[in-house]
């Protein structure tokens, strides 16, 4: 058994991190897994991605096509990474852009909403999410990340259980941020909405 998950999003929604927690858990979870970032310009806000594949492999890398999975904090770059789906894929993304600096400054155009969700919806099973309202609503908009994982274990695509991630993202924060991450998590399984 084979699963392949491609993370993406804008540098400083925690891209990086979730897919460590998710190894983390894999390991926890006794299965075999190896993990890979590609950050280029994350750090101004820029496209960034990773692949995380679990059970029998012997490589990070996710061959066109091939995604099980791609969960994305931002939904153009859910778009960005298409490549990576067939239509069994699951693709989770949050609801919220986060508009770039070319946009803001009148460069260029932010696509709608509906076309890029037409577009994924066209070559995937797409699900979305409002990844940030629930975070707020958990206490901390930085847990968009913890959302998105918690929208993931919805997804029955892990080959462990969901209980076990929560536990891995719980041992890897402080303790004053447990049940924030808790209820992001939670909220996250809770709101997964097929469009």
């Amino acid at each position: 058994m084979k699963t392949s998950i491609v993370l993406s999003g804008v540098g400083g929604q925690g891209v990086i991190t979730a897919a460590n927690i998710l190894g983390k858990a894999a390991v926890n979870g006794k299965v075999n897994v190896h993990t890979s970032e590609v950050h280029g310009m994350a750090q101004r806000g820029g496209s960034v991605y990773c692949t995380v594949r679990m059970g029998d492999v012997s490589g990070p890398l996710v061959a066109s096509g091939t995604a099980d999975a791609l969960i994305s904090t931002e939904p153009v770059e859910a778009l960005r990474y298409i490549q990576f789906v067939n239509k069994k894929t699951k693709v989770v993304t949050d609801i919220n852009p986060v508009v770039p600096f070319t946009v803001a400054v009148g460069g260029e155009a932010y696509p709608s909403l509906d076309e890029v969700f037409k577009e994924i919806g066209s070559r995937a099973i797409l699900y979305t999410v409002d990844a940030l309202g629930i975070a707020k609503k958990a206490g901390g908009s930085i847990t968009r990340n913890i959302v998105m994982l918690g929208a993931l274990a919805a997804t029955d695509v892990l080959p462990f259980d969901a209980d076990i991630l929560l536990e891995t993202i719980l041992e890897n924060v402080p303790e004053k941020f447990k049940a924030v991450n808790k209820n992001a998590f939670n909220g996250g399984m809770q709101a997964l909405t097929r469009r």
